[in-house]
């Protein structure tokens, strides 16, 4: 049964009163309060529980940040991205700090630091009156706080560049801040998540870490290994595009970081991928928090919140036979339509990841798939048809959010050792993905020639980048990973390029047939058979098959992956919005020419 985050009674609820009133006023603390919560495993406990309280809020991770950030990339868009309005603006790069989805007191800047003050006041009061040390369980509670904290700033540095720094509960004093370099904010984080690894135990060890919704270790050591990767990587600073220029944060020092954490994870044997990519991503629908397989940790949701399938599903248009949250549920995003075609077609993860059809008009409540155009698919990974329960809630369906999985830990070793020991180093990372993707008897052609023919560095990396599209496509990771790599905007112009050739069906897209032919299973009329997907497939399949043109896809819808004018590169980051600088009193301001 899903864990839901509960504030343990009046003693907590008088905590975070107080801790909202330091916020926003400043006086004094009730140390007796803290004392009492943080003495006692039980109310401790809910504390740290109550650090993720701010995910769920309306205007935070639910509805602002997990649907918008990481759109648009050069593997995924908002599906309504043409439109002219400012809910297209955050995925086209012409934000503004007024943006009106995002410019609100409520909003998921707020959030963020609602739950880093939490965070700071567990923190400080498990370290004051517990003696929270490896093996204990108040040891656990404060490395939990230590890694929610740092994925409350990890989240504000990839959405916002430079942001302030708070490392302890406010004061007075600290009311208003400026902002901090994020080089500094990275030290600190990677530091703490190392403190937070030798505090809280590997998956399954412990009642506490059966599930993916408390933080183990074998997540504390990936997510750092995440971050060592990031704080090397390009990105936009003030100055311009470039790596961090503080030594601590070369590449040489990160990477070998980030390559010892996930050996470490993948020697302990404690985290593994699943036996097949669907089987995977049914097990996640079918929320299965089980930890110690390929799932991380994930941001828990209680069953009335979340919007992950409301956002990401396959569309349902109607309620119907999977979903009773409402019409027009899920498909607001999807990959991009040249995603499906540059798939190996025996690459199992190809239809998992890419879907070309929706839920229709329900007629007494059963609705079939159908077919709607080219320039709009669907995320298979989210599935209201793959859950074992009916969705009922209107707005929310409940759904973890995936904040990180073990291929990541695969793919960021290959990264690493590519860099730092060579080729041959890599291999064994990048073959364990593929080996997965590809049934047995694919394999000699897609997992050993395939590595046989990488031999240089550069195609290693090269190969890492398209790798990590097929496998994570739907995520929202790109973005990140696009940045630090420097290709944003490589990336999207060759994208661009591509549905062009696409929509012309020229140069690697010719083969791409124009037509589809469709019919439903004799033995369930509600599931498309499709021919004319694959390449190649353009002679009719016979008698009994309708047909629909698969040309949709134009210049406006094309161009709308990033806004015409507009550098991607320019905004690399979301502006504060202005709400909370016109707040700051004259402590923040916008760089990067909002």
């Amino acid at each position: 049964m899903k864990h839901t985050i509960i504030i343990a009674g009046i003693v907590l609820a008088s905590l975070f009163t107080s801790c909202q009133e330091d916020y926003l006023d400043a006086p004094p603390k009730s140390t007796m309060v803290e004392a009492d919560v943080f003495s006692n495993i039980e109310l401790a406990q809910g504390a740290v529980d109550a650090i993720k309280v701010p995910f769920a809020e309306t205007n935070s991770y639910r509805g602002r940040f997990i649907p918008f950030y990481g759109l648009n990339t050069d593997v995924e868009w908002h599906n309504s991205s043409q439109s002219d309005n400012d809910t297209s603006n955050l995925v086209n790069y012409d934000l503004k700090s007024t943006n009106t989805q995002m410019n609100s007191v409520d909003n998921v800047w707020a959030m963020m630091y609602a739950g880093i003050e939490r965070a700071n006041i567990c923190i400080a009061g498990l370290r004051t009156y517990s003696d929270a040390k490896s093996g204990t369980q108040f040891g656990h509670l404060l490395g939990e706080s230590l890694t929610l904290r740092a994925i409350y700033y990890a989240d504000l540095l990839k959405a916002f560049g430079d942001v302030p720094a708070r490392f302890e509960p406010v004061t007075t004093e600290t009311m208003y801040i400026a902002k901090s370099s994020r080089d500094e904010i990275y030290k600190r984080l990677l530091a703490d998540l190392a403190e937070a690894a030798t505090l809280v135990p590997w998956p399954n060890e412990t009642t506490a870490t059966s599930t993916v919704q408390r933080v183990n270790k074998a997540f504390v050591k990936g997510f750092r290994a995440r971050l060592a990767m990031a704080a090397s990587g390009y990105q936009q600073y003030p100055d311009g595009i470039h790596r961090s220029k503080d030594p601590d944060l070369s590449v040489a020092n990160m990477y070998k970081l980030a390559l010892n954490e996930s050996r470490e994870v993948i020697a302990s044997g404690k985290a593994h991928l699943e036996s097949s990519f669907e089987t995977f991503w049914k097990k996640y629908n079918q929320e299965n928090i089980t930890a110690g397989g390929e799932s991380l940790w994930e941001i828990p949701f209680a069953s009335g919140r979340g919007r992950v399938l409301y956002t990401f599903a396959v569309r349902h248009n109607a309620i119907d036979q999977f979903q009773e949250s409402g019409a027009g549920r899920g498909g607001s995003a999807g990959p991009l339509p040249y995603v499906f075609y540059d798939y190996n077609v025996k690459d199992t993860r190809r239809d998992v990841t890419c879907v070309p059809y929706r839920y229709g008009a329900a007629v007494n409540k059963v609705a079939k798939q159908e077919l709607f155009a080219l320039n709009t698919w669907y995320f298979g990974k989210y599935r209201y048809e793959w859950m074992n329960r009916i969705v009922k809630t209107v707005n929310d369906d409940g759904m973890n959010k995936i904040y990180m999985r073990y291929a990541e830990v695969l793919l960021i070793a290959a990264e690493a050792a590519n860099e730092l020991e060579g080729v041959a180093a890599a291999k064994p990372y990048l073959r364990e993905i593929r080996t997965r993707a590809f049934a047995p008897a694919d394999q000699a052609l897609n997992v050993d020639t395939y590595l046989n023919n990488i031999t240089s560095k550069d195609d290693m990396f090269k190969a890492l980048v398209n790798e990590n599209k097929f496998e994570f496509t739907g995520e929202m990771e790109r973005k990140q990973a696009l940045i630090r790599w420097n290709l944003l905007k490589t990336n999207l112009d060759i994208a661009k390029a591509k549905m062009k050739d696409l929509q012309a069906r020229t140069g690697e897209y010719a083969d791409v047939p124009s037509t589809l032919y469709f019919r439903y299973k004799a033995t369930d009329p509600t599931t498309l058979e499709i021919y004319g997907l694959n390449r190649g497939e353009t002679t009719s399949p016979g008698a009994g098959y309708s047909t629909i043109t698969w040309v949709a896809l134009d210049e406006a819808k094309i161009n709308s992956l990033y806004k015409v004018g507009i550098d991607p590169d320019s905004h690399q980051f979301w502006p504060i919005w202005q709400v909370f600088v016109d707040g700051s009193n004259g402590k923040l301001k916008n760089d990067y020419g909002y």
